[in-house]
């Protein structure tokens, strides 16, 4: 049996409706004024926005960190303090998300909602992972031991 609307192709259908189900989240539960998006797969609010950004941030930041943080533990296991490192670090990956990434994803999404644009998923998707590369290129780069 067929969900509805497959439009009755088999085959490679599944990966890219999944993939479609993942961006297209309905990130907040919309109730009462339908008029204000248009769109039902648009972010159009300013919390929707800002939580779309935020939550990919933080999903993409433990994403880096918590293999860092294990692959850290694992690799100081035996040293008396090093082993410690692996709790800042996921904690760096979670604490800096939590703090940075709401002021961060909040400019981001007043600056949509100012503009009167509306966001489809896929740009918080792009938002939210970038804030996140740019972490970690500036924690390689060790720009921030040079000021």
């Amino acid at each position: 049996m067929e969900p509805e609307g497959s439009g009755g192709g088999g085959g490679g259908g599944g990966s890219a409706g999944l993939m479609q189900q993942i961006l297209s989240l309905k990130l907040v539960p919309r109730v009462g004024n339908g008029t204000l998006c248009p769109n039902s797969t648009s972010l159009c609010s300013f919390p929707e926005m800002w939580y779309g950004v935020f939550l990919w941030a933080l999903v993409s930041s433990v994403f880096f960190h918590v293999p860092a943080g294990l692959l850290a533990l694992f690799t100081l296991r035996h040293h008396k303090y090093g082993r410690f490192m692996s709790v800042s670090i996921l904690l760096m990956g979670i604490v800096g998300p939590i703090t940075a990434g709401i002021l961060t994803s909040a400019a981001i999404a007043g600056v949509y909602r100012a503009a009167g644009k509306e966001m489809i998923p896929f740009e918080a998707l792009t938002l939210g992972t970038g804030q996140t590369f740019c972490v970690v290129v500036v924690s390689f780069l060790r720009v921030l031991a040079t000021l």
